[in-house]
């Protein structure tokens, strides 16, 4: 598991930074985390934790996370999170919060942030769910406040560039 880059950090604003330092943080804090994907309402990638992957445009099988890179973690977290809230739309079950994806080998989570922003995260069987969800709302609530159109275009200019 590779952690975020900072190394283009310095060239972005200080919320960006500090965006960038939190995703740091979910996964260097929490066991189990093999990929982390911050999504925007329109299923654009904004902030992966495996940056130098996404450059190459797909992560080696064998690193743990997705068979491809964290665009296709994104798009997989932004069609889980249509599907969701079209069927709570149905049951009139009012906005989605969460939504758990339990496999044989590992667990797909995401959680809405802001304004259809997104949080997903793939984690490895033997990881404590309960752990990742928490830290991931921990995430959430940080981050959900300071993510404007603003801070969102900056994170996905910084990752095009990064291309």
């Amino acid at each position: 598991m590779t952690a975020p880059s900072t190394s283009r950090a310095y060239r972005l604003s200080s919320e960006a930074r500090n965006v960038h330092w939190l995703l740091d943080n979910l996964v260097r804090e929490v066991p189990g985390i093999r990929s982390v994907a911050v999504v925007s309402s329109d299923g654009l990638l904004l902030l992966s934790s495996d940056p130098e992957a996404d450059a190459a445009q797909a992560a080696p099988a064998h690193s743990g996370g997705p068979k491809g890179s964290s665009a296709d973690l994104a798009s997989l977290v932004s069609g889980i999170a249509s599907l969701t809230i079209g069927a709570a739309k149905l049951m009139d079950g009012g906005g989605v919060k969460q939504t758990m994806v339990a496999m044989d080998e590992g667990s797909l989570l995401v959680m809405s942030i802001s304004d259809g922003s997104l949080l997903g995260v793939q984690a490895a069987p033997e990881c404590d769910v309960s752990v990742v969800a928490y830290h991931m709302a921990l995430f959430v609530g940080r981050v959900g406040h300071v993510l404007n159109p603003e801070l969102r275009g900056e994170l996905r200019q910084s990752l095009e560039s990064a291309q």
